[in-house]
Parts: C-alpha cells; sequence; structure tokens
C-alpha cells in the first residue's frame, strides 16, 4: 500500500519520520488507549490490516460492529487521500479476507465449547461464585473425573451436580463440606447462564484453534472477527469468553521463541472488562498468561479507554503502545493521563502528559520496540488512514463472506454427543449411582471400577475412534496427568483425527459425521485453564 512501508515492519503513521511496528517484536504485546471518539477503532484496524499483509492472521472483537468494514475495499475520501499524500504516498482503497464468528451464532459462524474445556476456575468467575460454591463446583469436576464421566454442556455439569448433592453427606467426609443449599445455588446460577444463551456456547462441535491460523491463497492472515455487540451485553461472558481462549492457545501452541513474525495477534476490546472484580488469583494467572504466550508467538493487544483499566503487572508487558487523547475532567482523570505520560519514554522535546489532553482526532502518541527490545522514544503521530472501509457492512455482504467461508458448515450443525448425562441417566434405570473415592494410592482420574463405556455407534468408525484412543493414550480419563510420549502423540492424534473428521462429514453427510465427530471427539482430550493451574 505504502512507499514507505518496508519489509518486515508495519507503518502506522508519521511523526517527523514513519513510525513502524516491527514484526519480529510484535509478540511483545501492546495497548492502545484513549477517550471514547479519539481513534481506537482506526487504529486497530489499521495495525490488523498490517498483520494480515504480512501473512499473520488476527483475532479481534467487533463490539461496535464497525471493524466489520475491513472485508471491504475502503472509499478514497479526500480526507484521506490527503493525510496519505502528506505521509508519502498514494491512498489505494484495499480489502481483507475475513471470518466471522458469534457464539450465538446469528452474525457468524457459531463458536462452541465444551464445559471440560472451559474447567472449573473459569466458570466460577463467569457463574460469580463465592469461595464455597467454587469448591463445590471443583468438587464437581472431580467426581466427573473419578467417575469417566465427560462434561461437555450445561445438561452434563446439571447431572453432575445432582450426583453431588444426592451423595453429599459421604462427600462431605471425603472431599469437605458439601451441602443440597450450595449446589441449588450453582444450579440456579447455571440457570441464568442458560437464559443468556450459555446452551448455545457449551456444546459441539468444539472450535479448533487452527482455523483462526489461516492465511488466504495470496498469503494474507485472515482477520477473525468476532461479533460481540450482542456478546458485550452480558461482560462477565464476554471477559471469560476471551481468556478461555487466550488460555487455549497458551496450553495448545508450541514454544517458539521469539519468530520472524507473529503466529496470531489477538485484540481485546473492552479490556478492563477482564479485569473487572477479578480475584488475586485470576488476575495472577492472567498476568502468567501474557506474559508467557509470546514465546508461543502470540501477540495481545489491549484496547481500553484508560491506561489504568489494565493492572501494573499486565501493563509492563505492554512494549507497544498508542495513546490517543485522554480528557482530564476529574481527579481520576488527571491521574490517568499523568500515568499515561509516565509509561512512555521521556522524549526531551514533548511535554508528554501536555500533549495526551490536546492531541487531535486520527492523532496520538506513539512508541513501539526497537533494535534490542528498547522503547523508542515517545512522538506525536498522525495515524495512517485505513485502506479497507471505515464503517459497517451490510448484512447483505456480510452474509455473503459467510456463506463463501472456508469453514462453512463445519461449526453450523450442533451435535449432542453421548456425555455424562446421558451415561448417568443409564445407571439411574440400572439402579448403579454411586459415587465412590478412588482407593489407596489410586491417581485422581481412574475410577475404582471401570465406568460403562458410553456407546459410540458409528460400526467401524467407532472402534476406530476406540482404536486410536488406545494407541495414543487420548482415551485418558480427563486430569489424568500424561506422560511426555502421550502429550506429544496427543497433539498428533487431534491433528490426524481433525483431518479424518473433516473428510468423513464432506464425504458421507452431516448426519454420520456427527456421529464420527462424537467418536474423535470422545478420544482426544483437551486441555483447559483449570486442568493447567492443577498442575
Amino acid at each position: 500500500m505504502s512507499t514507505v512501508e518496508q519489509d518486515g515492519k508495519i507503518f502506522v503513521g508519521k511523526s517527523a519520520k514513519p513510525e513502524y511496528l516491527t514484526l519480529k517484536l510484535a509478540n511483545r504485546h501492546g495497548l492502545i488507549s484513549g477517550a471514547t471518539g479519539t481513534g481506537k477503532t482506526v487504529t486497530l484496524q489499521v495495525l490488523a490490516e498490517g498483520f494480515s499483509r504480512a501473512g499473520v492472521p488476527v483475532f479481534a472483537a467487533d463490539v461496535k460492529g464497525d471493524l466489520s468494514g475491513i472485508s471491504a475495499a475502503g472509499e478514497a475520501k479526500d480526507a484521506f487521500v490527503t493525510r496519505a499524500k502528506d505521509m508519502g504516498f498514494a491512498y489505494e482503497p484495499d480489502r481483507f479476507p475475513v471470518i466471522f464468528w458469534d457464539l450465538f451464532g446469528e452474525a457468524g459462524h457459531p463458536i462452541r465449547a465444551t464445559i471440560s474445556e472451559m474447567g472449573p476456575l473459569l466458570l466460577s468467575r463467569l457463574l460469580d461464585l463465592n469461595d464455597v460454591q467454587e469448591g463445590v463446583l471443583n468438587i464437581a469436576f472431580r467426581i466427573a473425573d473419578e467417575q469417566g464421566l465427560i462434561l461437555l454442556d450445561l445438561k452434563d455439569l446439571r447431572a453432575v451436580l445432582s450426583l453431588v448433592a444426592e451423595h453429599a453427606a459421604e462427600l462431605t467426609t471425603q472431599y469437605g463440606n458439601v451441602s443440597k443449599a450450595t449446589v441449588g445455588t450453582i444450579q440456579r446460577q447455571l440457570l441464568v447462564l442458560e437464559n443468556q444463551g450459555g446452551t448455545k456456547f457449551f456444546s459441539e462441535p468444539a472450535l479448533a484453534l487452527a482455523d483462526f491460523m489461516r492465511t488466504d491463497r495470496d498469503g494474507r492472515g485472515i482477520v477473525n472477527i468476532l461479533a460481540a455487540d450482542k456478546l458485550i451485553e452480558n461482560p462477565r461472558l464476554y471477559a471469560t469468553f476471551l481468556l478461555w481462549l487466550l488460555s487455549e492457545l497458551f496450553e495448545q501452541m508450541p514454544e517458539l521463541g521469539d519468530p520472524e513474525k507473529p503466529k496470531l495477534v489477538f485484540f481485546f476490546d473492552e479490556a478492563h472488562l477482564l479485569f473487572n472484580d477479578a480475584p488475586k488469583a485470576l488476575l495472577d494467572k492472567i498476568e502468567q498468561v501474557v506474559r508467557l504466550i509470546r514465546s508461543k508467538g502470540v501477540g495481545v493487544y489491549f484496547v481500553t479507554q484508560n491506561p489504568l483499566d489494565v493492572p501494573d503487572n499486565v501493563l509492563a508487558q505492554m512494549g507497544n503502545r498508542v495513546q490517543h487523547a485522554l480528557r482530564a475532567f476529574t481527579p481520576r482523570d488527571q491521574k490517568a493521563v499523568k500515568a499515561a505520560a509516565e509509561t512512555f519514554r521521556a522524549n526531551p522535546k514533548l511535554d508528554t502528559a501536555k500533549i495526551i489532553m490536546e492531541l487531535g482526532k486520527g492523532e496520538a502518541l506513539v512508541s513501539f520496540l526497537e533494535g534490542n527490545g528498547i522503547p523508542s522514544l515517545v512522538e506525536r503521530a498522525m495515524i495512517c488512514p485505513p485502506a479497507a472501509r471505515l464503517g459497517t457492512i451490510t448484512p447483505e455482504e456480510r452474509k455473503a463472506i459467510i456463506q463463501a467461508s472456508p469453514v462453512k458448515g463445519k461449526y453450523d450443525q450442533q451435535i449432542d454427543s453421548e456425555s455424562a448425562y446421558e451415561v448417568l441417566q443409564q445407571r439411574l434405570k440400572d439402579g448403579t449411582t454411586t459415587v465412590t473415592a478412588p482407593a489407596p494410592g489410586q491417581p485422581p482420574g481412574q475410577p475404582q471400577a471401570p465406568a460403562p463405556a458410553p456407546s459410540t455407534g458409528g460400526g467401524l468408525l467407532g472402534s476406530i475412534g476406540g482404536l486410536l484412543g488406545g494407541i495414543f493414550g487420548t482415551s485418558t480419563p480427563r486430569g489424568t496427568r500424561l506422560s511426555t510420549g502421550q502429550l506429544v502423540a496427543r497433539e498428533v492424534t487431534r491433528s490426524v483425527t481433525n483431518r479424518i473428521a473433516g473428510q468423513i462429514a464432506a464425504d458421507l453427510g452431516k448426519s454420520l459425521g456427527g456421529k464420527t465427530g462424537g467418536t474423535i471427539g470422545r478420544a482426544i482430550v483437551r486441555g483447559t485453564l483449570g486442568g493447567m493451574m492443577r498442575r
């Protein structure tokens, strides 16, 4: 697009000199902040366009709906043409490859996760449970481990909680206090979550993160846009989902060190929602994930109005900064201006705190990492005009993009596999519903007596799924510590079985694909943040 762009860098804007974000240092994370209406979304779009051109996939939450315009070519408006000319290049409209996602499946492909993947820690955060209730939820997950019960959707968790309540007296002596009243409170919170659309999110087929790591035929990175205009009405679900996504990326992606460019860049809009009322244990884990995920080749960019919205320990990880205007109308605003100014590497030619309050629309203070990861001196810059459309696309345009999507049909049909609910219903009919602790010296996750194996159906295909699980150790119950060999084999199995499932679904139709997906899904144990914390 620009005559001033260089290989390995993204042109972001111009001060007295061109301002670049170095791709090799883009996984050192970043912060885009500023008051409402000062141009944060434009900066986000400019960065997303630059990453896409460089072949780096992007994930971004579209809170207001106006980021969708990146999928359509921009217009040569006079203001854009003039700004581009002042920066030394000719404005050229462009468009970028986009996949739309939506937790509710309305404005994009559905995103789903299983209860086991979410884990007790994030579920407790999502349900706003206190310490006692969180403890009981952890007991429920432990019972599911020991009984060989697979937790996929909300009805599975409800069934296990009912089992816990039914055996509360005997569980109290084994795991600590368990009361039916506490279980009832958790059940009520689950009902609220169901009413907010939780049944659509907690189900199968679960999201394969590889679908975020795509490039198009021209080598451009896919821009994955999460339709969050409705999701943001439930801030806790929004924040928990994005934290879950970060934790899944952290657990599943291999160590890369510092690659020449990121494998994925993650933009977290309205970032303050992640930290509001979060307990210290969760804040510590967020800090750990943000600090360590850069070595997996993932860059995390928080977008928020006020730098004070981000805890200091997390803010310290944000090496690339774009600060739009702040208004100092209150003492807290004045503190925010001072804090924002002090986080930049001082430029003796600029009064940073004063300039922050004087910045016009489209202007920003910028400081990007350079050389050996040292922040550049803060500069006052004009942000580059976006090449794609600035604003929303029409419903018809969105529908056409979804219809042409490379993942069309993969997630559209919800699958209800046999799991904890069905197994417990069958045990209830057989009169064999019991709760027993593991034998002394027996590790968690190994039931004292093998639980009845779920019927996989599918004949030969079911046998193939069981055989893969037996060979590669993927049929090990959730919570079991795997050997290094099993961990490596599990990753190989995920890749192979995903391809098998996709091919079978394409050849034999949705019905057979659903059964096969259930069989293969039961053969794979996916990591969770809760599991990571127990290690």
